[in-house]
């Protein structure tokens, strides 16, 4: 892969300096601080398409639970919105507020209209979300380490994960009209009409051919870590994990995917350079001293944020970013109707991450879904974030905890597809 990416600036030459030499070492250390390792997720939450179809019972399909003993304290302390030190001193005071919000509309509401005005509120920080977000409060939401939890092929493969992948690329998304995709092959064959040798944006604007290639791009790089951390054997117990050059072979090259494969890898550099420009972009908020990524332990909280802005720093220094400006910019009334479009296609999608029937698959899946939901959420937010108050929350724009830890380690396993990559090509020139 060289040249220079469609629809952007950048050169791929560039991004692998910038990953390997800039990115890839800081955001692999950050991952393992304490703040962005433990992740909420709800692996319960019914598939709400279709019916269940069982799930993985191969052991590598298993999630490790975190026990509430080993969550730091300043984390569990914490509500979904409130993770900085002031809003975890007080629980009273989050408690009066609770009781201030619903006591200043009527003491005498129901119960009923009292859940009902909850319910508003939500309805209405969920405007500006991309994604189905977990309820934190729910009893099946969990915690999960994910340095203890690491992304890698479990075996899950067949009609199940066929039918999540076609979902999301025959009812929820903006496609090419002739793009070569294997689709189940337990299904009836549709003849030679899936590929005619020609790869046709035709009928697609800009912002419906970003749509695709992220959710291409997304696909890719999870199959890259499938392929880079593959169970090659396993003997009495000691499984042996590593690079399957066969596997990224069958899954990227130009004649096992008639051509496909490329533009696969193409789609992975466009979506890291999306995330690349939503960090750049989200730095003036974590930049406020109101902002603390607390977990209670003051000496490793500041070093965790002290990496953070490094990480930004580095990421305002890149000289070739996507311009999001130019999504979006027709007449208002369609260029509002397209965008709504675009996020409710998104949020689709986020929804049937909860229809993969492997426990590990779900985790990952979820957690990257949500991290690219949240860097389109800041995309979108430009003004509110240029806007800011220093010296207290805002408003306009805010990330959950949630959010921002799925943004960075979303952002992290983009980092390690391209790097895994490097060493894909290392491997296949040896094998020559």
């Amino acid at each position: 892969l060289t040249g220079v990416l469609d629809d952007c600036l950048c050169d791929i030459e560039s991004i692998d300096d910038f990953n390997t030499f800039k990115i890839f070492p800081k955001i692999q250390k950050l991952q393992e601080r304490d703040y962005f390792r433990y992740y909420k997720v709800n692996l319960k939450r019914p598939c709400p398409f279709w019916a269940d179809d069982g799930h993985c019972s191969i052991k590598d399909c298993h999630v490790e639970l975190c026990p509430e003993s080993k969550i730091p304290v300043g984390i569990k302390a914490g509500s979904s919105n409130k993770y900085s030190k002031a809003a975890n001193n007080s629980k009273e005071l989050e408690d009066c507020e609770q009781a201030n919000k619903l006591g200043a509309v009527n003491s005498t509401l129901s119960n009923q209209s009292k859940e009902a005005f909850i319910d508003w509120a939500r309805y209405d920080d969920s405007q500006d979300h991309f994604c189905e977000l977990d309820d934190e409060r729910s009893p099946d939401a969990q915690y999960v380490d994910l340095l203890l939890n690491p992304e890698r092929y479990t075996g899950y493969k067949g009609p199940s994960a066929w039918r999540v992948w076609n979902s999301i690329y025959e009812e929820n998304c903006f496609k090419p009209r002739s793009v070569y995709r294997p689709l189940n092959p337990l299904a009836p064959s549709r003849g030679g009409l899936e590929f005619d040798g020609l790869f046709s944006w035709t009928g697609l604007c800009l912002e419906k051919r970003v749509f695709y290639k992220l959710i291409s791009g997304l696909h890719a790089s999870i199959n890259l870590h499938l392929c880079a951390n593959y169970l090659l054997e396993e003997t009495w117990g000691k499984p042996r994990w590593g690079p399957n050059v066969k596997e990224f072979t069958r899954r990227f090259d130009p004649i096992e995917t008639k051509g496909e494969g490329p533009r696969r890898l193409k789609n992975l550099y466009f979506l890291y350079l999306i995330e690349l420009r939503a960090l750049s972009k989200v730095a003036p908020y974590f930049e406020r001293s109101v902002v603390d990524l607390y977990t209670g332990n003051g000496h490793e909280d500041a070093k965790s944020k002290a990496l953070l802005l490094d990480i930004f720093r580095d990421t305002k220094s890149f000289h070739m970013h996507f311009d999001e400006k130019s999504m979006f910019a027709g007449d208002k009334k369609g260029a509002k109707s397209l965008k709504e479009e675009f996020r409710l296609h998104f949020k689709n999608i986020s929804r049937i991450m909860d229809c993969v029937g492997c426990d590990k698959c779900r985790l990952w899946g979820k957690l990257q879904t949500q991290g690219l939901g949240t860097a389109l959420k800041i995309l979108f937010s430009e003004k509110e974030i240029q806007s800011l108050p220093e010296n207290s929350p805002s408003k306009g724009f805010q990330l959950t905890r949630q959010e921002i830890v799925a943004l960075v380690n979303a952002f992290g396993r983009l980092s390690t597809s391209i790097r895994e990559l490097q060493n894909f090509k290392i491997l296949l020139q040896q094998t020559r």
